[in-house]
């Protein structure tokens, strides 16, 4: 067989969707881009095949088995991995391709003759936006790569649980939550657990903790201004 498919995922923040997991079992290797957030959800992806991946701001409970980049061969092609691109060294000098994540946003470019590629995130879906991925496609015959996004938010039944507006809670009751929920995401807790544990919905849960990973250092009223408070 000449032709190798990889998956890039990035920041599935301890969530590892059906329509993913459906996907994961057809490819050679898993490539993360970090921010897996725990042992269980890595645990879960070497379950089915090989994961390569890089260590992200809210991986403390795998900082030591993660590194924070990486160079490696892929078919016949040099890939350099980093979290955060703007924390890349030297290393990605080397590179044809550059996997990065961390805004949680898909981004595919060619820039000095290199491909650029963040697989954007693969678990929570922030203010709306799409829950995406990439697959990597390496002939070994002609030495050439293709890329493909994936948009893992048309897939299947994305989310059966109904939207919960917001509004339902007062505003003391929101800051206490979100309080709780930074709380819960500094100890290292996953999105799962913290649902479970402050019984609230997914789709709030999601909202506040995309917010925390994307704004390093914010305050809880720096989160609660930056929620959208209506259609959720």
């Amino acid at each position: 067989m000449s032709v190798h498919e990889v998956a890039v995922i990035s920041d599935t923040h301890g969530i590892l969707r059906p329509e993913l997991l459906g996907i994961l079992p057809s490819v050679e290797l898993i490539l993360h881009g970090g921010d897996i957030a725990s042992q269980k959800a890595l645990d879960r992806l070497e379950e089915i095949v090989k994961v390569v991946a890089v260590r992200g701001n809210c991986d403390r409970e795998l900082a030591d088995q993660l590194p924070k980049e990486i160079l490696f061969d892929c078919y016949g092609r040099k890939i350099y991995m980093v979290h955060n691109k703007k924390q890349m060294s030297e290393k990605a000098e080397e590179a044809d391709i550059i996997i990065y994540g961390h805004s949680h946003k898909y981004e595919e470019r060619k820039e000095g003759g290199k491909l650029w590629l963040n697989p954007g995130s693969g678990g929570p879906q922030r203010f709306g936006g799409a829950v995406t991925m990439a697959v990597l496609s390496f002939d070994t015959e002609t030495d050439g790569f293709q890329v493909r996004k994936i948009n893992l938010s048309g897939r299947g039944q994305r989310n059966t649980e109904p939207a919960q507006p917001c509004l339902e809670f007062g505003s003391g009751d929101l800051q206490k939550i979100v309080e709780a929920v930074m709380r819960d995401l500094e100890k290292g807790k996953s999105v799962e657990r913290i649902m479970k544990t402050r019984k609230i919905s997914r789709r709030l849960t999601e909202q506040i903790c995309q917010i925390y990973f994307t704004h390093p250092g914010i305050d809880v009223q720096g989160v609660l201004n930056r929620m959208e408070i209506a259609g959720m």
